[in-house]
């Protein structure tokens, strides 16, 4: 599973104008789910966006995780982070699983993270989405699991 995680003041997805998701502090997380991955890869992602420690502690220093802080989390399913850009100017994306184990995975990924105590807001498998945020720090971080 690849994700692309934001630290966020705000985060909010919509489908034709209408919010179907949002986060206030906390993370906004492009989800891809990736051919042969499985429970394993979601749970160990889970575990490693709510226990990584990059929210900053009471001197300023990224040392305080999601559960430390108890901010919330906006995931969005992003099948084009799995992009090959290689060869020619046309990405591939047929590193991504297929549509329907992505969405499996994907709601599990949503699933986990609520299960673990965190407030989850959702973008919208397949739609096509328009995603708004502030970026505090600005911290961007590249996982894979």
């Amino acid at each position: 599973m690849r994700c692309l995680l934001q630290r966020v003041s705000q985060g909010a997805v919509s489908v034709d104008g209408e919010v179907i998701g949002e986060t206030g502090p906390g993370l906004v997380v492009l989800a891809c789910a990736m051919q042969g991955d499985t429970q394993t890869n979601v749970q160990a992602m889970a575990k490693k966006l709510t226990a990584l420690r990059i929210f900053k502690d009471e001197n300023g220093r990224m040392n305080r995780s999601l559960l430390d802080t108890g901010g919330g989390v906006l995931v969005i399913s992003q099948f084009t982070l799995a992009a090959d850009t290689k060869s020619g100017n046309r990405p591939g994306f047929s590193a991504a699983a297929p549509p329907e184990e992505s969405e499996r995975l994907y709601e599990l990924l949503c699933a986990t993270l609520s299960d673990m105590g965190i407030t989850v807001g959702k973008g919208r498998f397949g739609a096509d989405m328009q995603v708004s945020l502030v970026n505090d720090g600005p911290v961007t971080i590249w996982l894979e699991k």
